[in-house]
């Protein structure tokens, strides 16, 4: 039954050979990897405008100019990228291109800097969706968690049926919203130019000062606005997924990406200017939404559709981290700094645990902090502009390795994007570190400690598992031991079983009652009275340690081997096993992980099951 709904949701498992044919073109690639800074423009201007209006309605003015800045700092990160894309045509993240530059340790923090990142990037772009739909149904509001956490799984079952499917599904809402976007833009500076604007709140309200006009208040603002640059590693680390040529497409993809981000941006801004909006201090109308309503019109349809565009974009902008979050997390696995379940590729082409893991953590962030996007958007950005800074430093070192012709121009740009990117990670860590910068300032170094310990843990195993050390001793002594409780046919299978082993055979009972060890014994003799039943008493009623201590006598000396065959009867139902003791489970927990035996001295363990069928 799940094996039926699980393939109807997921669909069929693809062949290995059929992955090319999963690629995307740069159309299709665009929405994949693109929606998620793309969707950025539905919460920047807004994060801008929530801090300049501390200083009251006089500093909102500032907005268009810090998002001037910002643009030109998108443009020269973009450039940037546009050289690691080429110079790293299978994949140029930031854990890579770090590590291959800057060494292991840089890298894991890149590298744990990005995962937080993708997860955030989760949480707040589908927060932010809920928040568009709410503006248009406040009705929805107090639902607000349940609908985040509905879409969460929607992208994770969509992502889950492969990259072929996610380009398909998200390609019409994110052409959708730019284009709806576009037309609020155009239609909005042409009635400002052709019928004037009239006063809006920010020239009709008085908003109380609660802060001076200051360097620190415009940082602060600069800072938060920053959050339009979220996504733009994406592409690069997505090389892969593109068609051939691969670096070609990503690089003009990238260019694509970067030209409609700079765009609506400073657009919805200047009518945000223009137009005099004001952010709701407690969230019940986005900007964007009181843009629309103030363009076209409460009740007009192009504002629903611009609404509709922008709760399409903002939930789906979640799947840029779909994309990236397990293909990140299967480098690192590679590198044994994460579980290796990582690294698998899943029935439909794609690291399904990967997907998985991405959809939990961040529903566990939508609850904690309640889909709100004011709250989680200062953990935002310190994770992305840290791989911004480490990823560009590690290009201008590979550009003075290589010294290949034109590398002084590609070292400079990498070089401006580093400079520029790591000032304003320092701005962000500085004036969010109150408002919960501090979080993933603490996350980071702790995730890197947990990849060491991770990484610790399989070079160890590599190295008991070596075949350069000593093998195994021959055997010397060979018991078979079965634990009995009662007699039934289930334990006469492993019986049966245990008798064909090349062994000592031992076949032994705890005695936790003398009346029902005499009832055993009498019905063992009429069924097995060639062969000894041992008993081992137990005064105070447990099973399990007196018959470890009771196999532990048999390994003395190198070259012994005990197995215990463990007789247990698998329940027709699921729910049937909770009616029933766990002693078999406790015995092979306790026989594999209870008491270390030496080197060359080894216990096997042997399950043999009896199945119910009622």
């Amino acid at each position: 039954m799940l094996r039926t709904v699980r393939r109807w949701l997921i669909g069929p498992p693809l062949p290995t050979e059929q992955m090319t044919e999963e690629r995307l073109g740069r159309f299709q690639a665009l929405a994949v990897l693109s929606s998620d800074a793309l969707s950025s423009v539905a919460y920047a201007t807004e994060e801008i405008l929530m801090v300049l209006i501390l200083a009251g309605t006089g500093a909102v003015g500032l907005s268009l100019p810090i998002a001037i800045g910002i643009a030109v700092l998108l443009i020269i990160v973009a450039s940037s990228y546009y050289q690691t894309v080429h110079a790293y045509p299978g994949g140029g993240g930031a854990y890579l291109v770090t590590k291959d530059n800057l060494g292991t340790l840089p890298s894991l923090v890149a590298g744990a800097a990005l995962l937080i990142d993708y997860v955030l990037t989760v949480a707040v772009s589908i927060s932010a969706g809920v928040a568009a739909v709410t503006s248009a149904f406040p009705v929805l509001f107090r639902w607000r968690v349940p609908l985040a956490l509905g879409a969460v799984a929607m992208i994770t079952l969509v992502n889950l049926r492969g990259v072929r499917e996610s380009g398909r599904v998200f390609t019409i809402p994110t052409y959708f919203f730019i284009t709806t976007i576009f037309v609020m833009i155009i239609t909005g500076v042409a009635k400002a130019i052709m019928y004037g604007v009239e006063p809006g709140a920010a020239a009709t309200t008085s908003l109380p000062v609660q802060e001076d006009i200051g360097i620190f208040l415009i940082l602060r603002a600069f800072a938060s606005g920053c959050t339009a640059l979220t996504g733009m590693e994406a592409i690069s680390d997505g090389v892969p997924i593109f068609k051939p040529p691969e670096a070609d497409n990503a690089g003009k993809t990238l260019l694509w990406m970067v030209g409609i981000l700079v765009s609506m941006f400073l657009g919805l801004t200047l009518l945000a200017n223009l137009y005099g909006i004001l952010p709701h201090a407690q969230g019940h109308e986005t900007v964007v939404s009181q843009l629309a309503r103030t363009i076209f019109g409460g009740e007009s349809p192009l504002y629903f559709a611009v609404q509709a565009a922008t709760a399409l974009i903002l939930i789906l902008a979640a799947n840029t981290s779909y994309s990236d979050f397990p293909r990140l997390s299967m480098w690192m696995a590679r590198d044994k700094f994460l579980p290796r379940q990582l690294a698998m590729l899943g029935d439909r082409l794609v690291y399904s645990n990967g997907i998985m893991l991405l959809g939990t953590l961040a529903s566990a962030l939508i609850i904690i902090f309640g889909a709100s996007t004011h709250a989680l958007i200062p953990l935002y950005a310190v994770g992305v502009f840290t791989s911004f800074t480490l990823s560009q430093a590690s290009m201008v070192l590979r550009w003075r390795k290589l010294r290949t012709p034109g590398w002084r121009t590609r070292a400079t740009f990498n070089g401006v994007g580093a400079v520029s990117t790591g000032i304003v990670l320092i701005v962000i860590a500085s004036v969010k570190f109150i408002h919960g910068a501090w979080i993933v300032l603490l996350l980071i170094p702790t995730f890197v400690k947990m990849f060491l310990i991770i990484h610790r843990h399989y070079e160890n195993v590599a190295s008991e598992l070596t075949l350069k050390k000593k093998p195994p001793a021959p055997v010397r002594r060979h018991v078979v031991i079965v634990p009995i409780a009662g007699l039934h046919r289930g334990v006469m299978k492993a019986i049966q079983y245990a008798i064909t082993l090349d062994g000592e055979l031992h076949m032994v009972t705890v005695e936790i009652d003398k009346e029902q060890t005499e009832k055993l014994k009498k019905r063992w003799k009429e069924y097995y009275p060639d062969i000894e039943l041992e008993v081992v008493p137990s005064p105070y009623r447990s099973v399990v340690r007196p018959l470890m201590e009771f196999v532990d006598s048999f390994i003395q000396e190198e070259g012994d081997y005990v197995t215990m065959v463990i007789p247990e009867f698998v329940t027709a139902k699921w729910w049937h096993r909770f009616l029933h003791n766990q002693t078999a489970v406790l015995l092979k927990r306790a026989f594999l992980y209870g008491r270390r035996t030496w080197e060359g001295r080894f216990r096997v363990i042997t399950g043999v099951p009896f199945y119910l069928t009622r």
